[in-house]
């Protein structure tokens, strides 16, 4: 394992642990919709500059390469697929991490930030679930994960010695199911096209219904939106532009089994960054949950059988 890479996976768990302080801070002075519209839109800017630099280093190593009438023919029609693929996964990618992410803005409203950041995490239990519906089969592991994290969610869900599910767990459960379809369609379509401009696209498709539902039911102020201004470009520039970016370099020739389990620290870096910075604590119940949710999420990195 590349030590170098495990440190940048795990930089980019930290960052996206903390930025649901950020998210949880931002709602202090903005309603989530104008949060994430703006956010997401810095994301996508933020990404603008990576995507010419890669595209530089590309084209500068594809200088002096020999050329065929023929296989240059062949090429024009790949890039049109390509881009049409670009196109259509970046747009299906920015629709559901809209609906995705603004479940998950209103979700941390009425939570905790610790139990936001693991209820999220479920899409890691329920990613390959959902693909049974795409004929691709579960190991035990897996559902062994699934009991684990139902019942970590369970103890999450425990108020004192009473069981409740608020509106804020449920808000959150529904965004790590369209977390889970998200991450399917990125499945589909990252072999399709350039993960960067994807991403980017994704992020200014969501910023812009974001801002469309924002002007809907929301009524934003310039000085609000300055007054959060310190979480909103932390959860933009940091959260979206930087881990994203971090994240690609880091993943490059680690196993991806480390890779997901270094990424889903992600959620016990949101309780103790829940606790340090915003003093919120969780009962016994609840660490116990915690708990079981991380068993839950190293069952389901765990390859199956025959898989290695």
């Amino acid at each position: 394992m590349k030590l170098k890479n495990a440190l940048l996976l795990l930089l980019t768990a930290t960052i996206w642990g903390v930025a649901f302080v950020a998210q949880r801070i931002g709602m202090d002075h903005v309603g989530p919709f104008t949060f994430n519209a703006v956010r997401s839109i810095i994301g996508g800017l933020v990404l603008l500059p990576v995507i010419y630099l890669l595209d530089l280093g590309q084209a500068s190593s594809q200088d002096g390469g020999p050329s065929v009438s023929g296989a240059a023919d062949k090429g024009v029609g790949t890039e049109i697929k390509n881009k049409k693929d670009l196109l259509l996964g970046g747009v299906s990618c920015g629709i559901l991490l809209c609906a995705a992410s603004n479940f998950q803005q209103f979700g941390v409203k009425y939570s905790t930030v610790g139990k936001a950041g693991f209820i999220t995490a479920c899409y890691i239990i329920l990613v390959p679930v959902l693909g049974l519906f795409f004929k691709k089969k579960c190991s035990p592991a897996i559902w062994g994960a699934v009991a684990m994290a139902t019942a970590g969610l369970y103890l999450l869900c425990m108020e004192g010695d009473r069981f409740s599910i608020s509106k804020g767990d449920l808000l959150l459960l529904i965004c790590a199911v369209l977390f889970s379809f998200h991450i399917l369609v990125i499945d589909h379509f990252s072999p399709l096209a350039d993960g960067v401009k994807l991403s980017c696209i994704q992020f200014f498709v969501c910023g812009l219904l974001s801002a469309a539902a924002m002007l809907v039911f929301e009524r934003p102020v310039l000085s609000d939106i300055l007054a959060a201004w310190m979480p909103i470009l932390y959860a933009g520039i940091m959260s979206c532009g930087v881990a994203y970016t971090l994240q690609i370099v880091g993943q490059k020739g680690m196993d991806p089994t480390i890779s997901s389990l270094i990424l889903s620290l992600e959620s016990s870096i949101s309780v103790l960054a829940g606790w340090a910075i915003l003093g919120q604590r969780l009962n016994g119940y609840q660490l116990a949950g915690c708990g079981a949710m991380v068993v839950a999420i190293v069952l389901a990195q765990l390859p199956a059988k025959g898989s290695m």
